[in-house]
C-alpha cells in the first residue's frame, strides 16, 4: 500500500510503498478515502524533522537532558547509536482521516461492520495511508449525507470541540477567538452552534472575512489599533466572557491580548501552541482562569482508553474523545437545520500520489490555504440519484394508458382504477387485439389497441401503467419516461443493472416520474409500524417471513429471460418493505439459498444491512402450505416489538404489555398506492415514493442474485 512517510533525521518526505497492515483484536481495518493535512500541527512536525541535530537540540532541550543522562549511564557511543536508530525510524504523518471498514477485529463484531463508513483519529494511527488499523475508541460512524471529504475534518473538529467545552461558555456569552486558521475557523463555527457570540481576531484579513461569513459577530485585525476600546464597546464595558487562543506563535502576544480583553474572572483556554509567558498583573488582577485543552478530549494520551478500548463511566466522563469525534461528524450532516459546514474550509484537494506537492504547499506558504485534503485512488462516493422536477399540474388530471393486462391487472389494479374519479382510462394495449378490446370494454377505456405506440406516442396520455411480463418493464418504463409521461410499473422495475441504468437515464431526461407498485409500504398497518419504529432511537431489527407457496417449475416467472425468477418478481416487495420500515438506506446485501431439488431458487434468506446499523432478514420459501399465513413481519426497536400477520392483524408489545387489536380485512396497500400515483400525476408531483429509494431497493434485489452467485456480501 501507499503511505506518506517522513525521515525523522533528514526531514525528507516521500510517498512510500509499505506492507499492508492486518486487523487485530479490538481494532478495525479501514481503507482510507480522504485524509486531512493539518497545516499547523504537521508543519510543526515537518519543520522539526528538517532541523539539524543542533537545531533539534535547541528546539527540544528536555530531550537533550535525557540524552545526557543516558550518556552518563551507558556511554557516549551507545547513546549515539540509540539516538541515530531513533532518528532512522520512519515517521508516519497524518491523524485525521475517513474511510470504509474492510475488516473487523475480534471483540468488535456488531460494533462495526464491513462496508461501514467511519471517521478516524490518532497520530500514528489515522495516517495518510491507504490502509489504517484503528482502535475502537478512535473511530466513529459517518452519517449517510456526510462525504468522506467532510468527515476527514472530524479529528481537528474534535480538538476544536474540546476547547469549546473547556471554555464552558453559555448562551449569549461573548467569546474571543485569537487566531482563525483552520482550527480557529472550526472553533468559531462550534461556538456559533452553541449560541455564543463570537469575536474573531487575527492578522489575516481574508481569514477574518471567512469567520464573519461563518457567523462571527465581529472581527478585529490585530495589526490595527484600538482593540481594547472595540471590545469594551462590544461588551458594554465588561470585557469578553471567555477567550480561546488557537493561534500558532513563537511569542506570548496571544496571552497579552487575552489579558487585555478578558472580563473579570473570565476563562482563557489555550489550544494553539504559543509562547507561554502570560502577563501576571492582568491575569492576577482579573483573577483569570487558564486551562490548556487536551487535544481531542478525555481519553487522549491514555493507552488504556486509546489502545485497549477501555471505557470511561458516562456519569463521570460524558464527552470522551470518541464522543467528540462522533458528535462532530454528526453535526456535519446537511440534513440538520444548523450544521458544522466544513466545505468552505477545504481550499485544496490533492491525489495521494501528489502528497509531496501538497506538503510543499503547506510548508512553503506559496499561496493561501486552510484545509488541504488528500483524496485516494478508487474513492467512489455513493451518490443518490437526483432527478429533475416533474411537470406541473395537468389540466386534464391523470389520463392513463395501460400496457399489459394480465391476471393481476384485470383482477386487482384495473377494478380499483375504474372506481377513481380523478383518473381517465384512455387506452389499453395488449398483445392480442381481441383481448385488448375485451379489457377496454370491461373497464371503460376510451380506446383499445395491440400497438404500444398507441400509448407511448399519444400526447393526450400523461400517465402509463405497465403490467406486462417482467423482462419488458425497464424498456417500457424508459420509453414512457422519454415521452414525458409518469409511469406506474408493476414490480420488478428491472432484471439487471443495465436495465436499471436504462431507467435512470430516461428519468434524467423526463418531465414525468416513475413509481414501482411496491404496495405494501402503502398499507395502513405498515404506516403505523413505521411510525412506531421511528419513535425509537437507535438500530432496528426486522424479520420478514414469507410463506410464498409453490409455483410450477414451467411457469414463465421462473424463466431467467422473461420472469427473472421469484426473487426479482416477488421477494423485491419485502426488500422494499424493510427499507420503508427502517427508514435508512440499504448498504449491503447477503443471501443464502437452500438446495434446489425441482424448479428454481424459491427458498432463501436475505440479509439487508442498513446505513444506521439496522438489520433485516427476509426468509422466503415456497415449501410451505397455502393454508398457513403468507406473510409475518416482526420489528424490534428500543424495547418495542411490533408484528404484522398477513396484513390482517398486528400486535404491539412494549412496557410489559401486549396489545393485539381485532383482526381486520386484509389490506396490502394496493388501493392507497394507486390513489397516491393518480393524485401525484394530477397535481404535478411530488412522486409518492422517493425515486432514488426505488432505484436503491431495485438494485438491492438484483444484488440478492449476485450474492447467491458469488457467495459473498454485495455492497451497494
Amino acid at each position: 500500500m501507499k503511505q506518506v512517510i517522513q525521515s525523522a533525521r533528514t526531514g525528507k518526505l516521500a510517498l512510500r510503498a509499505v506492507p499492508e497492515p492486518t486487523v487485530k483484536s479490538g481494532h478495525i481495518l479501514v481503507r482510507t478515502h480522504a485524509s486531512l493535512i493539518s497545516a499547523g500541527t504537521e508543519r510543526m512536525v515537518i519543520e522539526f524533522a528538517r532541523k539539524s541535530l543542533a537545531g533539534k537540540a535547541r528546539a527540544r532541550p528536555e530531550l537533550v537532558k535525557k540524552v545526557l543522562g543516558k550518556a552518563k549511564r551507558d556511554g557516549i557511543a551507545a547513546t549515539f547509536r540509540a539516538v541515530m536508530a531513533r532518528l532512522d525510524e520512519p515517521l508516519p504523518l497524518g491523524y485525521s482521516a475517513a474511510g470504509e471498514v474492510i475488516a473487523v477485529g475480534e471483540g468488535l463484531e456488531g460494533v462495526f461492520r464491513v462496508g461501514q463508513r467511519v471517521a478516524c483519529a490518532g497520530a500514528g494511527l489515522a495516517n495518510h495511508a491507504e490502509l489504517n488499523v484503528i482502535p475502537v475508541n478512535l473511530a466513529a460512524p459517518i452519517p449517510d449525507d456526510v462525504t468522506y471529504e467532510e468527515a476527514c475534518f472530524g479529528t481537528l473538529a474534535s480538538i476544536a470541540m474540546h476547547a469549546v467545552r473547556n471554555l464552558n461558555a453559555g448562551l449569549g456569552d461573548i467569546v474571543a477567538v485569537i487566531g482563525v486558521g483552520l482550527l480557529g475557523q472550526l472553533i468559531v463555527r462550534l461556538l456559533m452552534l452553541s449560541g455564543v457570540r463570537v469575536l474573531s481576531l487575527d492578522y489575516n484579513v481574508s481569514r477574518l472575512e471567512l469567520a464573519r461569513r461563518s457567523g462571527a459577530e465581529a472581527t478585529y485585525d490585530l495589526g490595527g489599533d484600538g482593540l481594547e476600546e472595540a471590545v469594551q464597546a462590544l461588551t458594554h464595558g465588561r470585557g469578553c466572557d471567555g477567550v480561546i487562543i488557537s493561534a500558532a506563535a513563537e511569542t506570548s502576544e496571544p496571552f497579552q491580548v487575552a489579558g487585555t480583553i478578558a472580563r473579570d474572572r473570565a476563562r482563557v483556554c489555550m489550544v494553539g501552541l504559543t509562547g507561554t509567558e502570560f502577563p501576571y498583573r492582568e491575569f492576577m488582577q482579573k483573577e483569570l482562569n487558564l486551562v490548556v485543552s487536551r487535544s481531542y478530549g478525555p481519553g487522549r494520551y491514555d493507552p488504556d482508553f486509546e489502545k485497549r478500548g477501555m471505557k470511561y463511566p458516562e456519569g463521570w466522563v460524558r464527552w470522551t474523545e470518541t464522543e467528540n469525534l462522533a458528535e462532530c461528524v454528526r453535526l456535519m450532516a446537511p440534513s440538520l437545520d444548523r450544521r458544522l459546514n466544513v466545505q468552505a474550509l477545504t481550499t485544496h484537494t490533492f491525489a495521494l500520489d501528489d502528497a509531496e506537492k501538497a506538503y510543499e504547499l503547506v510548508t512553503s506558504g506559496a499561496e493561501p490555504h486552510l484545509g488541504v485534503v488528500l483524496a485516494y485512488d478508487g474513492t467512489v462516493e455513493k451518490i443518490r440519484p437526483s432527478f429533475p422536477a416533474i411537470a406541473g399540474k395537468v389540466p386534464d388530471g391523470c389520463v392513463l394508458g395501460v400496457i399489459g393486462a394480465g391476471g393481476f391487472a384485470k383482477s386487482v389494479l384495473l377494478p380499483e382504477l375504474q372506481k377513481m374519479n380523478r383518473v381517465k382510462l384512455h387506452t389499453v394495449v395488449t398483445q392480442r387485439g381481441a383481448s385488448s378490446e375485451h379489457t377496454g370494454e370491461t373497464f371503460g377505456f376510451q380506446n383499445a389497441s395491440a400497438d404500444i405506440e398507441a400509448v407511448i406516442g399519444n400526447p393526450e396520455i400523461n400517465a402509463v401503467l405497465i403490467a406486462t411480463r417482467h423482462d419488458s418493464h425497464a424498456e417500457l418504463t424508459a420509453a414512457a419516461l422519454k415521452a414525458g409521461k409518469s409511469v406506474l410499473v408493476e414490480k420488478p422495475l428491472a432484471l439487471t443493472r443495465e436495465q436499471l441504468n436504462q431507467v435512470i437515464e430516461a428519468r434524467n431526461e423526463s418531465s414525468g416520474f416513475f413509481q414501482v407498485d411496491f404496495n405494501r409500504r402503502f398499507a395502513a398497518i405498515s404506516e403505523m409500524v413505521r411510525g412506531r419504529l421511528a419513535r425509537q432511537a437507535g438500530t432496528k431489527f426486522l424479520l420478514l417471513r414469507v410463506n410464498a407457496g409453490h409455483i410450477p417449475p414451467e411457469s414463465w416467472i421462473h424463466a431467467a429471460d422473461e420472469g427473472g425468477g421469484r426473487i426479482l418478481g416477488e421477494a423485491c416487495h419485502f426488500v422494499d418493505l424493510a427499507r420503508y420500515l427502517t427508514g435508512s438506506p440499504i448498504v449491503s446485501v447477503q443471501a443464502d439459498a437452500a438446495a434446489v431439488v425441482t424448479g428454481a431458487c424459491d427458498d432463501l434468506t436475505i440479509t439487508l444491512h442498513f446505513a444506521d446499523g439496522s438489520l433485516a432478514v427476509v426468509a422466503y420459501t415456497g415449501l410451505g402450505d397455502n393454508a398457513y399465513s403468507k406473510e409475518l413481519i416482526e420489528a424490534y426497536a428500543g424495547g418495542t416489538v411490533v408484528t404484522i400477520d398477513n396484513f390482517q392483524s398486528y400486535t404491539i408489545a412494549e412496557h410489559g404489555h401486549v396489545n393485539k387489536p381485532c383482526a381486520r380485512a386484509q389490506d396490502k396497500g394496493i388501493k392507497a398506492g394507486l390513489t397516491a400515483f393518480v393524485s401525484a400525476v394530477a397535481k404535478g408531483g411530488p412522486p409518492p415514493i422517493d425515486e432514488a429509494e426505488l432505484i436503491e431497493t431495485s438494485l438491492a434485489t438484483i444484488a440478492v442474485l449476485e450474492s447467491l452467485r458469488d457467495g459473498r456480501r454485495i455492497d451497494l
